[in-house]
């Protein structure tokens, strides 16, 4: 008796999920594309006392990586290298945000709402998305040879 395994399912809310990661990456992002010293100096708290960091690249990498996170959405099974890449640029603006503008503006409830809720807590949805996305994906193949 042969018994198959369970069709793992990438629900719907995952790709709502990377359309939302995306587009909040991208609104961010232009931020500080568009506004960059003024958004340093309000995360900052104290504008006075050190020169304004260029937050230009860090906005349009940004940018960049949030396009690529929302593309992913439409075809998360087949595009999952995009969503790693998603991933790899949150990391990466986490610690171009860190090294470039912590030591700056400095540690405070902003800088750290920053850090952390726009940066770091996507990366948690964002890897069970990949995850599931490569079960799926692993699942379609094994079971494509087989047949």
């Amino acid at each position: 008796m042969d018994q198959k395994a369970p069709f793992p399912i990438l629900p719907m809310h995952f790709r709502g999920l990377l359309l939302l990661a995306g587009m909040y990456t991208i609104a961010w992002s232009a931020f500080f594309k568009w506004y960059g010293p003024t958004v340093v100096k309000w995360l900052s708290m104290n504008p006075d006392g050190f020169e304004v960091v260029s937050a230009s690249y860090y906005g349009t990498f940004g940018i960049v990586v949030g396009l690529v996170i929302f593309v992913s959405a439409f075809y998360p099974v087949s595009w999952i290298y995009m969503i790693a890449a998603g991933i790899i640029g949150k990391v990466i603006l986490a610690l171009w945000f860190s090294f470039g503008f912590l030591p700056a503006i400095g540690w405070n409830k902003r800088s750290g709402f920053h850090l952390l809720f726009n940066e770091l807590l996507w990366l948690i949805p964002l890897s069970l998305i990949l995850l599931r996305a490569h079960k799926v994906k692993d699942f379609l193949l094994k079971n494509e040879i087989q047949s």
